[in-house]
């Protein structure tokens, strides 16, 4: 007991207890600043010359700054154990890959700038564990795919995304739709060619988005727009107004986009590239009465069609319209077709039946449709018994079917003599509308006359032929009733529609109107007979010239075969050097046998002359003389 008073006594000699003090900092990194004083820690490290995370980093760090420098990689043990980060600056590196869970520690980290990067793709894992993130900037990287769940951990904080400059050609859009708490949505600079209708329709705290300079042709209506009455305006704009920016992209100014048109701008510099009577004009200054839409119109569909049963079977239905239509299938029994494990229908509005069976048979019905109306067109399918077994090793010489195409020949062109042999049998066309005197390139077009319509201004004449998709367009004075047509190919079946261009009195918008359509064929090209073509010429030239050659070689060979007869085998000049040869001559007188030969006699003075017959033989070893 004595123990506690003196313990009592001693305790207010003990010194008072220290506040708490900060662990020893990790060494800086070289070339780096840290702030490691007091909170909040930082370490600075722009433009270092770094080639890698520093891997002596402080991990209580709340700001990590190392942009400007040469990392490639970002690994998973770089930024390990950092649960206090809150900035993380990597921009302007060349950073290639991050590894999945390089950042998957930092929890409470507010802002990721990865911009100025090598970055082509990110993947779901890359950002996972960033369930604070609010700003995520990874424009001007390489980025050409973005994975449907790369951003599902920070999508209910992230404020801020920034995708701008990159090689986006599609993007989740589905994924971006989650991102409820999004306020700037950069999409600039992409090679964007479409955006889903409704796509931004959950956005509802979205306050500025960026499309400009992508691909976009049209830009649908979204709910999204229709809530804000006021669309950007850069200055002035109110808390609540939404900033638009969509110039520099190739917009189709038609009906798509009169409601963008009827939205108050002030000084926007987008510009409509089609149609060509708008290209170039500025947006804003088009008045919404130009902005029309054209009905659909089918311009090519498949012949009846005669197909055994068990073989596939492609129907074919084209049309043209503004915007372009969209061509659905409905089966006799009234069914709509698409793709299942029998059929599958493609964009170009062609649908392949698999394989068939005795309850195809019927007609087809094919719709194209857009946003000025639809247009339908009747294919009939007959489907007959299958053919008999063969066998495996027999071969046939008989012809393909009708309708089947041949094995040797590309299914276009199978298509196309189709088409060609349904015209030659007449297939049916509109009255309205007569082809005369067509030739091998051109052909001559009248249609009745359509003043009776109020207000039309022109017509137009579309036209393709079967063997390609390819429209051509020709507009028409109003004053018309026939055209020339002269840039026809020959021996091709072609398809053409004549429309009346005329203003609505009703809506006073510009409207179109059918006057009707005709298919027809062109005569084949007539071969000329003239003189041969510049190829045989040339060739039959060549061919002479080395005639002659030749039988120059062949005489001077000749030439020198008969001099080296001639002169006994031996070259002109020489002599053998064994045994000398002299010549002797000898008159004959036309006595029998060889005359010995004489001396040869010393020159004398010229004599007259006197006509003798000389028998001369090489005088030798052989040719001694005898005794007498």
């Amino acid at each position: 007991m004595a123990v506690l008073p003196l313990l009592l006594c001693l305790l207010p000699l003990a010194p008072a207890s220290s506040p708490p003090q900060l662990a020893s900092p990790s060494p800086c990194p070289r070339r780096c600043r840290c702030q490691t004083q007091s909170l909040p820690l930082s370490v600075l490290c722009p433009g270092a010359g770094l080639l890698f995370v520093p891997p002596s980093l402080d991990r209580r760090a709340a700001e990590l700054r190392l942009a400007d420098n040469f990392i490639a990689t970002v690994r998973r043990r770089d930024l390990a154990n950092m649960t206090g980060l809150l900035h993380l600056s990597l921009s302007r590196n060349t950073i290639r890959h991050v590894a999945a869970g390089a950042f998957s520690d930092l929890r409470a980290l507010r802002a990721l700038h990865l911009d100025g990067n090598r970055l082509t793709s990110l993947g779901e894992g890359q950002l996972r564990g960033l369930v604070n993130l609010r700003h995520l900037i990874l424009s001007n990287n390489q980025l050409a795919a973005l994975a449907a769940g790369a951003l599902d951990d920070c999508a209910e904080t992230l404020e801020d995304l920034d995708l701008s400059y990159n090689n986006l050609e599609q993007l989740p859009w589905e994924a971006l739709g989650r991102l409820g708490n999004v306020n700037t949505l950069g999409l600039d600079h992409n090679l964007l060619a479409s955006v889903p209708a409704g796509a931004f329709s959950r956005l509802h705290k979205l306050a500025r988005l960026d499309m400009t300079s992508n691909r976009l042709t049209t830009i649908p209506p979204d709910p999204l727009f229709s809530r804000l009455p006021l669309l950007a305006r850069p200055r002035g704009s109110p808390a609540s107004a939404l900033v638009l920016a969509f110039g520099g992209n190739p917009l189709h100014c038609n009906c798509e986009l009169v409601w963008l048109r009827r939205l108050a701008r002030e000084d926007d510099l987008e510009a409509c590239a089609s149609p060509p009577a708008l290209g170039g004009r500025y947006f804003w200054a088009v008045g919404e009465e130009e902005f029309v839409c054209e009905p659909p119109v089918v311009t090519h569909r498949s012949p009846p069609l005669a197909v055994p049963a068990g073989r596939p079977a492609a129907l074919r239905c084209r049309a043209v319209g503004d915007p372009e239509p969209r061509v659905r299938w409905v089966s006799p029994q009234g069914r709509l077709l698409g793709n299942s494990s029998r059929a599958r229908a493609f964009p170009n509005g062609t649908l392949e039946l698999l394989v068939t069976e005795p309850g195809d048979g019927g007609i087809f019905t094919c719709i194209a449709a857009n946003a000025a109306g639809e247009a339908t067109a009747a294919v009939e399918l007959t489907v007959g018994p299958p053919p008999p077994p063969q066998l495996a090793n027999s071969t046939s010489c008989d012809p393909p079917r009708d309708g089947e195409p041949d094995a040797l020949t590309p299914p276009s062109a199978a298509s196309a003599s189709a088409s060609a042999k349904a015209a030659e049998a007449g297939a049916p066309t509109d009255r309205g509308v007569q082809v005369t005197e067509h030739g091998a390139t051109a052909a001559l077009v009248q249609w009745p006359d359509q003043r009776p319509i109020p207000g039309i201004r022109m017509y137009q004449i579309q036209y393709n032929s079967s063997a390609d998709d390819i429209l051509v367009y020709r507009m028409i004075p109003a004053e018309s009733s026939s055209f020339l047509l002269t840039d026809l190919a020959s021996g091709r079946t072609y398809d053409l529609c004549v429309l009346a261009v005329y203003e609505d009195g009703a809506t006073g918008l510009t409207a179109t109107r059918p006057v009707g359509c005709n298919r027809f064929s062109t005569e084949p090209a007539l071969r000329p007979c003239g003189a041969p073509h510049a190829p045989f010429l040339g060739g039959t030239m060549i061919i002479a010239l080395g005639g002659v050659i030749v039988a120059s070689v062949l005489v001077f060979i000749f030439v020198l075969l008969m001099r080296y007869k001639v002169h006994g085998g031996q070259p002109p000049g020489k002599t053998k050097a064994s045994a000398p040869v002299s010549s002797v001559c000898s008159q004959t007188n036309g006595a029998l046998g060889p005359t010995p030969a004489l001396p040869a006699p010393e020159p004398t003075a010229p004599r007259a002359h006197t006509v003798v017959q000389l028998d001369c033989e090489p005088w030798g070893p052989s040719h001694e003389p005898t005794g007498p």
